[in-house]
């Protein structure tokens, strides 16, 4: 039998102990809750997280192309970018495949020789890590741009308004001169 045969049959319990070992980068409460909440429309982070490790499996276990593998990290990587991860954190939950796989298929990898395989398989989640950092960086730079958008407009308008109330008291600075001009011209008469 070859490794591939045995990530597919491992596949449920392989998945589940993967996406446990995602959960636990979050605090216990929100691990409680993701865990717990099966509904999609309640829990729309572990379900986002859940279809795309499962998506990211079947792509392991099959030569997948670099497209489909992307758009899957893609939707994961995302819900992790505009949390408190740092870069490293954010993308871990793939490296943690290793040790999922290689703790669930230990006495077949032993017993069938299968380490050339193996290694073939951890060059692939080692891919994905990249593919997935690159994904996380344009995740990151699309908000740091958003925020300096944000700044420049509330700059603006602030600048409007600083512009308007200065147009203002000109305004009402010019009427009052030339008040006091009339006034001083009425007197003199």
């Amino acid at each position: 039998m070859t490794l591939t045969n045995f990530l597919s049959e491992k596949k449920t319990v392989i998945l589940n102990r993967w996406y446990d070992s995602i959960l636990n980068t979050y605090p216990s409460e929100t691990a409680k809750f993701l865990k717990g909440q099966k509904n999609p429309f309640l829990n729309p982070v572990g379900a986002t997280t859940y279809q795309g490790i499962e998506k990211l499996y079947e792509y392991l276990v099959q030569d997948a192309e670099k497209d489909k593998v992307s758009l899957y990290l893609d939707s994961i990587i995302r819900i992790r970018a505009v949390q408190d991860f740092t870069p490293s954190q954010s993308i871990r939950f793939i490296m943690s495949l290793k040790a999922v796989i290689k703790n669930e298929l230990k006495e077949e990898i032993e017993t069938h020789r299968l380490h050339a395989e193996l290694f073939a398989v951890e060059l692939k989640i080692d891919d994905f890590s990249l593919l997935a950092f690159d994904i996380y960086m344009k995740c990151r730079e699309k908000l740091y741009q958003l925020k300096v958008n944000e700044l420049q407009g509330w700059t603006y308008r602030r600048l409007q308004k600083a512009d308007e109330v200065y147009k203002k008291e000109c305004v009402y600075e010019d009427i009052h001169n030339e008040l006091i001009e009339f006034e001083r011209k009425e007197v003199a008469k």
